[in-house]
């Protein structure tokens, strides 16, 4: 029961998704952006079929060398990878669009993780460690590019995984002491040291962090469009295709204020609790799976999914800073379409391996 919610669910989502990007397309410069994202979309779907219905052992088994090819592609990227707004973090593909490597690195850091807990035997900080080095290796090569946003997304994974793990609790007391201590000292020079921050860190890092302080002042075309878009919309939205005011990235970033310009404050509360909805029944599944790898990965899953949710839905009403997070299975971008059905489709495999996930 759980999967076919999950399903219809899904496409749900690409039935919104797919009319608000329709509604965005004469503020973007891609005129093909629907057929692309129903191709994705379509092809997203059928993984998760498939991955139902067969053996994945095999991927659970080459976790490691997954997670290692992974990280080749994010190193590769910042050689070969096309920029886009300032960002080298992009495979161009001829006539199919862009693949970007780091919302695959999810799967291979949730994977990793998930395998590295189960089979470790030994003390916790010697889990604590391992768990730190496979989240920091891709995080310095996505740094790197740059996109400070996955990076956040690789931690919270990490964490919300070992914090549902077997380990002692005075580890993380010990872990908030020490993040503590740290994001002190990062604000305290970034405020009263501008010059010693920009020294050690770079200017480029100043201006990217600076632009997440700038928030709390709620100025900026992007965000004030936003939150004029929203505030006016009527109860019902003002129709298909008929986003009243521009505001960059209004098929990514920004996709939920352009579907509530659209279809209404109505309509976007009935798409939050489908998101919810949708969060908890995979939950579900996980308490009901004797598989602890697979539970594991669900927790990394969800805490990913979660956090992007929260994180862009925020940000387009103000109330997290802008970190060009988009919202997953809604927004336009075929990688993280592909990444996370390829997650839904590992999480709807259960033990009967080759059965249909609708009988």
């Amino acid at each position: 029961m759980e999967k076919k919610k999950i399903i219809i669910i899904l496409l749900i989502f690409f039935v919104a998704s797919l009319l608000t990007i329709y509604s965005t397309v004469i503020y973007i410069d891609d005129p093909n952006i629907v057929v692309k994202h129903s191709f994705f979309y379509l092809i997203s779907l059928a993984i998760i079929l498939i991955l139902s219905k067969i053996n994945i052992n095999f991927i659970y088994k080459y976790s490691f060398i997954i997670y290692i090819i992974l990280n080749i592609f994010l190193l590769l990227v910042l050689f070969l990878g096309k920029e886009i707004n300032g960002s080298r973090a992009w495979f161009e593909i001829p006539k199919i669009g862009t693949i970007q490597p780091s919302e695959f690195m999810k799967i291979g850091i949730i994977l990793l993780n998930a395998t590295t807990i189960k089979n470790h035997k030994g003390k916790d900080l010697k889990l604590i460690l391992k768990i730190f080095v496979i989240t920091l290796i891709p995080s310095i090569l996505t740094f790197l590019e740059p996109d400070t946003g996955a990076v956040i997304i690789y931690f919270i994974i990490s964490l919300v995984i070992l914090m549902t793990s077997n380990i002692s609790k005075k580890w993380f007391y010990i872990g908030a002491c020490l993040l503590s201590i740290f994001i002190i000292s990062f604000l305290g020079l970034y405020y009263l040291k501008q010059d010693l921050f920009i020294k050690f860190l770079g200017s480029e890092f100043f201006y990217r962090f600076d632009r997440i302080t700038n928030w709390l002042s709620k100025e900026g075309m992007q965000l004030e469009n936003s939150l004029i878009s929203i505030g006016s919309t009527k109860i019902f939205g003002n129709g298909l295709n008929n986003i009243l005011i521009y505001f960059p990235e209004p098929h990514t970033d920004f996709i939920f204020a352009s579907f509530i310009s659209c279809f209404g404050l109505i309509s976007g509360i009935i798409l939050i609790l489908l998101i919810v909805s949708f969060d908890f029944t995979l939950l579900d599944l996980a308490s009901k799976n004797k598989n602890i790898t697979t539970k594991y990965i669900v927790i990394g899953t969800v805490s990913a999914l979660m956090y992007q949710q929260i994180q862009n839905i925020s940000m387009t009403m103000g109330l997290l800073p802008i970190t060009g997070i988009t919202l997953p299975f809604i927004s336009s971008g075929g990688s993280s379409l592909l990444s996370y059905s390829l997650l839904i489709g590992i999480i709807l495999n259960t033990k009967k391996r080759y059965k249909s996930i609708f009988n």
